[in-house]
């Protein structure tokens, strides 16, 4: 919901690989974010390479309605950003900090308890 809201909002497509591929028959699976909810579903019953804990999947072609549709929904972070070409990868944007997000939740002066 706050890392890619795009499939949730009109069902929209984005291919998910395993960062390192693996041998192996293929299994139906549901690609989910991190957060149990409703639209946190990426891809129903796809078919994928068997993940476990501490494997990384890629979601391509999120771009920009990734990096601009972000929120920090249930004070989740924002993803760090890559950008990929033809020459390689770098670092875009570093994942946000927790207490980035808490910051922003203070109370102004006029607010406070004297």
């Amino acid at each position: 919901m706050n890392d890619l809201i795009r499939p949730a909002l009109y069902d929209a497509y984005h291919e998910i690989v395993p960062v390192r591929r693996k041998r192996g028959a293929l299994v139906a699976s549901d690609v989910v974010g991190p957060i149990c909810e409703s639209g946190g579903l990426f891809r129903p019953r796809a078919a994928a390479a068997r993940v476990g804990e501490g494997d990384l999947l890629a979601l391509l072609s999120a771009g920009a309605y990734g990096s601009v549709m972000g929120s920090n929904y249930n004070s989740r972070p924002l993803p760090a950003e890559v950008l990929v070409d033809a020459a390689g990868w770098r670092w875009w944007r570093a994942r946000q900090a927790v207490a980035a997000i808490w910051a922003g939740e203070r109370l102004a002066p006029w607010q406070r308890r004297r």
